[in-house]
């Protein structure tokens, strides 16, 4: 029911103990619906465990200097009004103050090392934290990918550098993936990262955004790099700027060292498929492997749900591209 706050969530800091009982946990394979909150087979780590620093912001390199009025407690803002996708209703998790990684590690059986990093979409406002996010991860466990679900802050979160608040926690979620590793089963070289709209424009940030921390340093994850191995860009916002004519962001510095990128979005999303075009057509002049698909039609905001529309079988060609670039196995 929209109002109502969600079930507090278990929360751990990621010790070392407590990091090879989530792994020992989530080897046994509860096979309980991907649901929110998250059942206990899919232990959640804090990223912050003293507390998220504050975010840079355009006007400024330090801490911002108007605080943000306090948000009420987190909890799933749809209601009766919000549009449904492919007929079913969808979380749009909002006031998120407290961050954290969800692990949903594929069976042990078959499990080939790859994982990827999640990060929903909404506008920098909400999470559409199951559409765009546990859904997501049972896909990914289906092609035996390992899934690390991100709860980033919103709202008011981002884009980079509006905000570094989403970046901040993307690239420390990075940095955990790769400290616990070995403890999750994961190959810390195969790490990749999968966005959706809001999601897709943090997925293209972190991408280009790695070198250097934006927040002090917490602990031995952020020695790790946070640059993705990686990236699945879908449906993104914020990389065209409407009012330049669809220029391409500079603030999203595109190299030869992007990681390998796969892009899709339909050519009637009102968030505008220039988006992906140009973004490819970055990646391209620096050399950076990258694959794009337009579809006629689609609209935004579609997820993974299938229905008669092409675009909704994205899934089928990221697997395969994923295969093409070495992440699992042919």
């Amino acid at each position: 029911m929209a109002g109502e706050d969600f079930p507090a969530m278990r929360i751990f800091v990621p010790t070392l103990s407590s990091v090879i009982l989530i792994a020992a946990s989530i080897a046994a394979q509860n096979t309980e619906p991907y649901g929110w909150p998250p059942g206990p087979s899919h232990a959640t780590v804090t990223l912050w465990p003293n507390g998220a620093p504050a975010p840079t912001t355009a006007a400024t390199t330090g801490p911002s200097a108007t605080p943000a009025p306090p948000l009420g407690p987190e909890h799933d803002t749809t209601t009766a009004k919000d549009n449904l996708i492919a007929g079913r209703p969808l979380i749009r998790l909002g006031n998120v103050t407290t961050p954290t990684l969800t692990l949903y590690l594929a069976p042990k059986a078959g499990n080939t090392g790859a994982a990827v990093v999640v990060f929903p979409g909404g506008g920098y406002s909400i999470l559409a934290i199951d559409l765009e996010g546990t859904e997501v991860c049972d896909w990914l466990n289906s092609i035996a990918v390992n899934c690390l679900l991100l709860k980033y802050r919103v709202p008011g979160s981002g884009p980079y550098p509006k905000s570094s608040a989403a970046l901040q926690d993307a690239q420390r979620a990075m940095g955990i993936a790769r400290q616990h590793a070995s403890e999750w089963g994961i190959d810390p070289k195969r790490i990749g990262v999968l966005g959706f709209s809001a999601g897709g424009h943090l997925a293209a940030a972190i991408s280009t955004n790695y070198d250097q921390r934006l927040y002090p340093l917490v602990d031995a994850a952020d020695q790790q790099s946070c640059k993705p191995d990686f990236a699945i860009v879908i449906y993104p916002g914020y990389l065209a700027i409407a009012d330049k004519n669809f220029e391409f962001n500079p603030d999203i510095p595109v190299t030869a060292a992007t990681p390998p990128t796969f892009l899709v979005q339909a050519e009637n999303d009102p968030v505008h498929v220039e988006n992906v075009i140009q973004y490819f057509t970055e990646l391209k002049k620096a050399g950076v492997p990258a694959e794009l698909h337009v579809y006629t039609k689609g609209g935004h905001g579609y997820g993974l749900r299938s229905t008669d529309l092409p675009v909704t079988h994205w899934p089928e060609l990221a697997t395969t591209w994923l295969k093409t670039i070495g992440v699992v196995g042919k």
